[in-house]
């Protein structure tokens, strides 16, 4: 079986723009999916990489193929997939991984007609929900998963698709509004966590319809002040560090209160200058890491397809198309270049 295929490569050093062009269409392996893309969402690292496109080349080829977020149908599926898990025709959403150096690189990307997709970091979505919709959610909850359920980051209990015992600890979301913390929330709280976060004043409605008990304002610089009052008698299960200022924020509130003194850090440059040694340890988060352990297979498999089915989980932050066809993933890059993305995802319709 073969199909035509066509891909937005990254084609060198010095050309930003990506370019459509003819590409092979690669079946997929011992467990895996070959998807066609209806939909592919944008993220801010995805800009980094096509506007610095010298420090990706360190260790990538011409004719590379970026993109993370896709959903769309299953065309092929690979040996030892059981059919009771995926098989041709399913409507799924999945985090492509070409930029991690262990993947198969360009036919694992996203920006393209027909995506590889690894079956632990697949899950089929509901009849009724719209690819644009779904193609939101994968790189901000696999991040989000490898942050809170990872061995080495917060080793939380995982997430259940039927109310979780509750585990009467408090997980803290520095940046509960961006992509990454609105589904570090969902997830905690599928996890039977409560949850604090910040974010600014506007979106503290949408942090705690996620599920967050309390939202502070991550501006004000008494907030980590007001949240160890606030956790007094409680015990903290560690902290998720998202944005500029949130390790030191969060290193100033664990360092206070009772539990676990651990930051999963997504805070870019990474502030290891601030560590603090003797009160709480920290790691940074690579958030492709699930697809070779555990954490995959629990969140995509045995979590999401059903939580999307039973309303445990939505995709957020909600969709914003900025066009159609894989030639204005170009366009969507220009918008995120202007700034002003909050609270949404960019997102292009294939």
């Amino acid at each position: 079986m073969s199909f035509e295929n066509h891909a937005a490569y990254l084609v060198d050093k010095k050309n930003q723009p990506l370019q459509v062009r003819s590409a092979p269409y690669t079946k997929p392996g011992p467990n895996e999916i070959a998807v066609k893309a209806s939909a592919v969402a944008l993220n801010p690292v995805d800009l980094v990489v096509q506007v610095a496109a010298t420090l990706a080349f360190n260790y990538i080829s011409n004719l590379f193929v970026l993109g993370q977020d896709v959903s769309g149908q299953v065309v092929e599926v690979g040996m030892n997939v059981d059919p009771a898990q995926f098989e041709v025709g399913d409507r799924v959403v999945g985090h492509a991984v070409a930029f991690d150096k262990r993947s198969k690189g360009a036919p694992e990307g996203a920006f393209q007609e027909y995506v590889v997709l690894r079956t632990n970091l697949a899950a089929k979505i509901p009849s009724d929900m719209s690819y644009e919709r779904a193609t939101v959610i994968p790189l901000g909850f696999s991040t989000a998963a490898c942050a809170l359920f990872q061995k080495e980051q917060l080793a939380l209990a995982h997430p259940q698709t039927s109310k979780a015992a509750p585990q009467n600890k408090t997980v803290i979301i520095w940046g509960g509004s961006t992509s990454v913390g609105a589904n570090a929330i969902q997830l905690a709280r599928a996890a039977g966590y409560d949850v604090i976060a910040t974010s600014s004043p506007k979106n503290f409605g949408f942090v705690k319809e996620l599920g967050a008990s309390q939202a502070f304002d991550y501006n004000d610089s008494k907030t980590p002040n007001a949240i160890i009052q606030h956790l007094k008698g409680k015990e903290c299960a560690g902290a998720v560090a998202i944005g500029k200022g949130s390790l030191e924020a969060c290193q100033t509130i664990l360092g206070a209160t009772k539990g676990r003194k651990f930051v999963a850090q997504l805070s870019a440059p990474i502030e290891i200058t601030h560590k603090r040694p003797g009160i709480l340890d920290l790691k940074f988060v690579n958030g492709s890491d699930l697809m070779l352990n555990e954490v995959g297979k629990a969140v995509y498999n045995d979590f999401l397809g059903d939580a999307l089915v039973n309303g445990n989980f939505v995709p957020k932050p909600d969709p914003e198309v900025v066009g159609h066809g894989l030639e204005s993933i170009n366009e969507a890059f220009a918008v995120y270049r202007k700034g002003g993305v909050s609270a949404k995802k960019l997102v292009v319709i294939l």
